[in-house]
């Protein structure tokens, strides 16, 4: 699928990039009209603004997911659409989207997996660190999308249960992957988040991501808009 391959892509050269949409996407999701946005990591990072954070009024209900993904006719939600697109060997689909088989890579700890109930599909920005930072004031049909953006190739990632349990709510200032190979992707991919969803990062965050950014030099962030 064409999201599989901008996840490669984005894995092998550090660039992330937007996701084209199913024709038989619904107008809520629709091609996005904002201009891409291209920034060098360090530069990106400045460009997030600095804020407090408040954890006040936070469930994780406020979020809807997974709802019925993109395509509305494939009967799979959105956790199943991200399964089936970062497959590197797809799985079967049997009645009510069940999958089974196939194989994934999971790239925070470098781990094959070939049980799909084994994977959690991440948010790259946890919800309740999005609430922190900006969508405590969205409305909710903002956080729905949110919470299954797949728009972006950075939003949603299929990783182990273990290395996703082990990152919760915690930001980079608290914890990265355990593979070191992964560190540019992910800090590239988490600025995008932040930057796509226009929220903020508090001082302890910032002064990870610049810190990071310096290693990262290469890394190039592109993302674009949320509507």
């Amino acid at each position: 699928m064409i999201k599989n391959l901008l996840r490669g892509t984005a894995a092998s050269s550090l660039l992330l990039f937007p996701l084209a949409l199913p024709a038989s996407a619904t107008a809520a999701a629709a091609p996005e009209m904002s201009a891409a946005v291209v920034l060098a990591v360090a530069d990106a990072v400045e460009q997030i603004p600095v804020a407090d954070e408040a954890r006040a009024g936070y469930t994780r209900d406020k979020f809807k997911h997974w709802n019925a993904g993109l395509d509305l006719g494939d009967g799979c939600n959105t956790r199943a659409e991200v399964l089936l697109d970062e497959a590197t060997v797809a799985p079967e689909v049997a009645a009510g989207c069940k999958l089974s088989g196939g194989a994934w890579l999971s790239y925070y700890d470098g781990q094959e997996v070939t049980d799909p109930g084994s994977l959690d599909i991440d948010h790259m920005v946890p919800l309740a660190e999005s609430w922190d930072s900006g969508a405590s004031a969205w409305t909710a049909q903002r956080r729905e999308a949110y919470a299954n953006d797949q728009n972006a190739a950075a939003s949603l990632v299929a990783v182990t249960a273990r290395s996703n349990r082990a990152k919760a709510d915690r930001d980079p200032a608290e914890w990265m992957p355990p593979l070191p190979e992964a560190h540019c992707r992910y800090i590239g991919e988490w600025t995008a988040t932040k930057l796509r969803w226009g929220l903020t990062v508090d001082q302890a965050e910032a002064d990870a991501l610049k810190v990071y950014a310096e290693t990262c030099e290469t890394t190039v962030v592109h993302y674009t808009p949320a509507p």
